[in-house]
């Protein structure tokens, strides 16, 4: 039983006697049961060639740090934009649009060029685009070396539809 005593603490009324034992239970012969199923399954380990690891090696370092890049772009435009915007009061009374300057590719390199502060957040986001479309690029152009040509044929229909997902707005 607990009770409560005059510094706050719970304190119990019984004696506490404690003891620990350990029991380990080992069987000498195995399982029927397990026997069968490790004679029926083999399991195999499947090692990457040098190959993979060079894919896999390129892949990673791009996606990692084409979205370091990325993400340190879109910082920077967005630190130089505060730093010259950033006092100026929200007018959201009136609507405007995105100005036809960021919205290709070269646009935005033109707003980089005329001191723009939103081209370098533009380009940031542009890069982070850039990335996957990359990544799918550097693996069709492997798996082709590699002679894999079911991967390059996938490889290419996703580039297709990335290429359509991404042109599909201007026409």
């Amino acid at each position: 039983m607990y009770k409560l005593n005059s510094g706050f603490r719970w304190t119990t009324s019984a004696a506490v006697n404690t003891e620990v034992m350990s029991l380990r239970l080992i069987s000498d012969e195995k399982d029927a049961d397990i026997q069968q199923l490790e004679q029926q399954h083999h399991y195999e380990i499947i090692f990457q060639s040098s190959d993979e690891k060079l894919l896999a090696n390129i892949l990673s370092n791009l996606l990692k740090y084409g979205v370091l890049i990325a993400s340190f772009v879109v910082l920077f435009g967005g630190i130089l934009y505060l730093i010259n915007h950033g006092l100026e009061p929200a007018q959201y009374q009136i609507f405007r649009g995105t100005s036809p300057l960021f919205c290709s590719p070269i646009g935005v390199i033109q707003a980089i060029a005329s001191g723009s502060n939103r081209g370098i957040i533009q380009l940031g986001l542009l890069i982070l685009i850039a990335v996957p479309i990359m990544r799918v690029i550097i693996s069709c152009c492997i798996f082709a070396l590699q002679r894999q040509f079911i991967y390059v044929v996938i490889t290419l229909l996703v580039l297709l539809s990335l290429t359509y997902s991404l042109l599909g707005a201007y026409y």
